[in-house]
């Protein structure tokens, strides 16, 4: 089963609630991880950001809404327990789903959101659609977004404005910003030379040049082969190494990645796509415009002796 969005998670949150007893958060994702019966993978999977695993995420949300809506109340630190107006909620009500429209009756959680029933429909599905992700989940899938489109935007520039020569730079400067060693001078030396036989760099595996890589960098629009493979294992094979990185703007066939398996040659295949990833995650190319900090209560700050 997939892991349940909050909004699927508030009522069986109030329902665990309902004897009166007080839980903590711990106990409330054990419980919502037992009734919809996660496995170990779905209890392990983490928020893109691998802050915090996503059903304690959620649990944590859901427990957060149905205490702005003043169903649930927190009598001390880390601990939940059901209102008055949980019961009543419960008991009269009776909901078959709890989701944020059904919350905005309530005006605390009205006064949270800063809506008001006189908005209309439009602020009513504004509402079910703020309850269908976390905070977290809405700005880091803005994240991603921003990430792949950045990498899409990248990848095209790269294609259309770079030369072929600038392009074996580049891959040079991402490597020694990965932590390979040696310098642009070191490790283009091979580079832009006829006859160098299919090599289009050569950089430091360490610090020290105690082993070196070689690396292909090609600027194609189409995809590569099993055949353009061979010819750089056998450049290799010439020059008595035994690993190299294949680095390209476009993608591999499934025969190239094929190969690559079944050879004894370290031959890694980087494509446009993990490339790109690549460049924006070690900041070759491109720089910080805005960065945001998400804080929270530091909650031991205001434990009194």
């Amino acid at each position: 089963m997939a892991i349940p969005r909050y909004e699927s998670i508030t009522l069986p949150l109030l329902k665990y609630a309902e004897d009166k007893e007080g839980y903590t958060r711990k106990e409330a994702v054990s419980h919502i991880v037992d009734i919809f019966e996660l496995t170990e993978e779905d209890k392990q999977k983490l928020l893109p950001s691998g802050s915090q695993p996503v059903i304690d995420n959620r649990v944590g949300w859901a427990l957060t809404y149905l205490k702005k809506a003043g169903l649930l109340e927190s009598p001390k630190r880390a601990y939940f327990k059901i209102t008055p107006l949980g019961s009543e909620t419960l008991n009269e009500k009776k909901p078959e789903r709890i989701t944020a429209q059904f919350l905005t009756q309530f005006p605390l959680f009205r006064e949270f959101r800063n809506t008001s029933q006189e908005q209309g429909e439009q602020e009513e599905q504004d509402a079910e659609s703020f309850l269908l992700q976390t905070p977290q989940e809405l700005l880091e899938d803005s994240y991603q977004k921003i990430k792949k489109d950045l990498s899409q935007e990248l990848l095209e520039f790269i294609k259309q404005s770079c030369s072929p020569r600038f392009f074996e730079r580049l891959v040079v400067d991402l490597l020694l910003a990965m932590g390979y060693g040696g310098s642009q001078r070191e490790a283009g030396r091979a580079i832009g030379h006829s006859g160098d036989g299919g090599i289009d760099g050569i950089i430091k595996e360490d610090k020290l040049g105690l082993n070196v890589i070689y690396l292909q960098a090609k600027r194609w629009q189409n995809n590569i082969g099993a055949p353009e493979i061979r010819n750089f294992v056998g450049s290799l094979a010439a020059q008595n190494v035994n690993k190299g990185v294949f680095i390209i703007t476009s993608s591999f066939t499934q025969q190239a990645l094929q190969y690559v398996r079944e050879i004894p040659y370290k031959i890694i295949l980087i494509d446009g796509e993990m490339l790109t990833q690549l460049m924006i995650e070690y900041n070759v190319g491109v720089s910080k415009e805005i960065s945001y900090d998400i804080k929270k209560i530091d909650s031991d700050y205001f434990l009194e002796e």
